[in-house]
């Protein structure tokens, strides 16, 4: 893997690359620019460049570069292509396969691209009808490969222009009107939760992952990925460590605090309680809390198992947990209903109680900035204190 240049400027897949060799400083804390590592702290004015050497609190380092300086290890180059999320690398796969076969077809040179061939590439999706959001994902793959292959970022204001163009007239289109999966507010909730049974394995885990994903607002992936090793239970509840989530792309983990519930059906803590003593049961102690069960109604990773896959939910699964609890509870669009209403759904509760954006935001582990989580409480504040309520209509 040949890293020409830094490439600092790339948010999804950074900057990893090397010195072009002038005006190196070097800290003491840190590796050189030539992977030499300082192992000692010195004073800044105890370093000095001279002609090819850096003289470190009297040590002198060589800093001619080298051809072995221009590669990474294969160690690194496996470390470096699993840094982004696995979902963004299999679409960024998928859009780079299929821009590198419309360069072909169509003569084009795929790196550096000009900007003619960016609007072009734009111009090409749109006709295809693919939606705003899946053209501009395919821009940013392609910035970011020329990030990655240490070339300078395109030019794409003429690629912008075309998708802006683009945008309007999808907009218009009938039927383009994106459907979101509703809310699942605290009623809703209850309402799922009374109708799922509380008498097998699969309804007691169903109504822990109804209640916990209601109370962490827990996005699918987050809720897969809980083992039993990451609860807590201090004398205020429960405490669940989150490894990684879509806002902590370096996974340095956050414990989420859930407080007991004021009703039994509903709470969280004791949900939660309660499918670990099934698992307990079992003899599962450790790894995935939210585990399978196939129909013969035994637990992903206990003896005779006799489902197909990992012993952890899919974010499939969960979607069909909360679907299947809407068709139960004869709720209108039933079908329409997903594991992401869960997140919603809190939010939405949450900002009906008046509670800060701000503390939403970090209980739901979105960024304080977030348009998704303002736009939730916009939702709720369209409704508190309409001025036309008061129109005499």
């Amino acid at each position: 893997m040949h890293l020409e240049r830094p490439d600092d400027n790339d948010g999804a897949m950074s900057g990893l690359g090397v010195d072009d060799g002038a005006g190196v400083d070097v800290s003491p804390e840190e590796p050189s620019s030539s992977g030499t590592a300082l192992a000692r702290r010195a004073p800044a004015d105890s370093a000095a460049r001279l002609d090819d050497a850096v003289v470190l609190d009297g040590m002198t380092i060589a800093g001619d570069r080298r051809s072995a300086d221009e590669y990474v290890t294969e160690a690194a180059a496996r470390l470096i292509a699993a840094a982004p999320a696995a979902n963004t690398t299999r679409a960024y796969a998928r859009i780079w396969a299929g821009y590198l076969s419309w360069c072909t077809a169509t003569g084009r040179t795929p790196l550096p691209a000009t900007a003619a061939t960016l609007a072009s590439f734009v111009a090409e999706l749109a006709g295809r009808g693919l939606a705003p959001a899946t053209i501009d994902q395919a821009l940013a793959c392609v910035s970011s490969a020329h990030g990655k292959a240490g070339l300078a970022r395109p030019h794409t204001t003429a690629a912008r222009d075309a998708l802006r163009a683009y945008r309007r007239t999808w907009s218009a289109k009938p039927g383009t009107t994106v459907r979101k999966a509703p809310p699942i507010t605290i009623d809703i909730l209850r309402s799922l939760v009374e109708h799922t049974p509380d008498d097998t394995p699969t309804g007691i885990r169903d109504r822990a992952a109804l209640v916990l994903g209601f109370a962490l607002m827990g996005r699918r992936s987050e809720l897969a990925a809980i083992d039993c090793d990451h609860l807590t239970f201090p004398r205020q509840g429960l405490e669940v460590f989150i490894p990684v989530s879509k806002t902590d792309q370096d996974a340095a983990g956050q414990t989420v605090a859930v407080p007991y519930g004021s009703h039994l059906s509903t709470c969280p803590v004791r949900s939660v309680q309660t499918w670990l003593a099934v698992l307990g049961e079992h003899g599962i102690t450790t790894g995935a809390l939210l585990r399978p069960i196939d129909r013969f109604g035994r637990i992903g990773g206990t003896p005779g198992w006799a489902g197909r896959g990992g012993l952890r939910l899919s974010g499939v699964t969960l979607n069909a947990i909360v679907k299947d609890a809407a068709l139960r509870a004869g709720l209108a669009d039933a079908e329409r209903y997903s594991a992401h209403g869960l997140r919603a759904g809190g939010a939405t509760t949450l900002a009906d109680a008046n509670v800060p954006t701000g503390k939403i935001a970090e209980q739901g582990r979105w960024k304080p900035t977030s348009p998704t989580v303002h736009g939730y409480v916009r939702a709720v504040d369209r409704w508190k204190d309409n001025p036309m309520g008061k129109a005499g209509l």
